[in-house]
């Protein structure tokens, strides 16, 4: 057996005798529905006639079938020992957060708002965090974009009721198409790379 080279800080691992970006790949498609449901939140967040108020029970739909794509993507990862942990953290956050609001709709429009300001935070942490675990010839700034747009994006989200700014749902439909064209575009450059590999490898 060959030896297994790599440093974790540089986000270099081997799971199976595959590298880790290698093993990523195999797991575009996830990447890529997450991309489009994101894509999807977004086009209707725009729309003339979408209120704040039903923005909000649009991304609890959003949140949770998101939370379920990343959750099962890291149980499959885990059955072949691959990284797991973060994309089982950022599932949760998705689908608890999705939850709580169909469960407390009536509490204040500002709570909601908090509350997804929190859930893209930290979702944009833990993708950021992800990233490096690919290598940068396996599209890892695409995950780095859309993990420090939703940072950003959280963190005004978090601070507009304090500072008494208003997040129209124009700029949360813009936030949304950019990071789900950057999930989007890590899935398809994936896509690529799985492509390229032997057969073998995919296996």
């Amino acid at each position: 057996m060959a030896p297994v080279q790599g440093s974790k800080a540089l986000g270099h691992s081997v799971a199976a005798g595959q590298p880790t970006g290698a093993v990523l790949a195999q797991e575009w498609w996830a990447f890529a529905v997450r991309g489009l449901l994101c894509i999807l939140f977004g086009a209707t967040a725009v729309l003339p006639v979408v209120t704040t108020r039903s923005l909000i029970y649009v991304f609890a739909a959003y949140s949770v079938l998101d939370g379920v794509f990343a959750t099962v993507s890291a149980f499959r990862a885990a059955r072949s020992h691959r990284h797991w942990q973060l994309r089982v953290l950022e599932g949760a956050a998705g689908i608890l957060a999705g939850v709580f609001i169909c469960l407390f709709a009536a509490i204040a429009v500002t709570a909601l708002v908090l509350l997804i300001g929190a859930w893209a935070f930290v979702s944009g942490l833990l993708m950021y965090r992800g990233a490096f675990s690919l290598h940068i010839d396996h599209g890892r700034y695409w995950l780095v974009l859309g993990g420090v747009l939703s940072m950003v994006f959280g963190g005004m989200l978090v601070v507009s009721p304090f500072v008494g700014a208003v997040v129209p749902p124009l700029a949360i439909g813009a936030y949304a198409l950019i990071v789900g064209a950057a999930l989007l575009g890590l899935g398809v450059f994936l896509r690529g790379r799985t492509a390229d590999q032997p057969a073998s490898s995919r296996r």
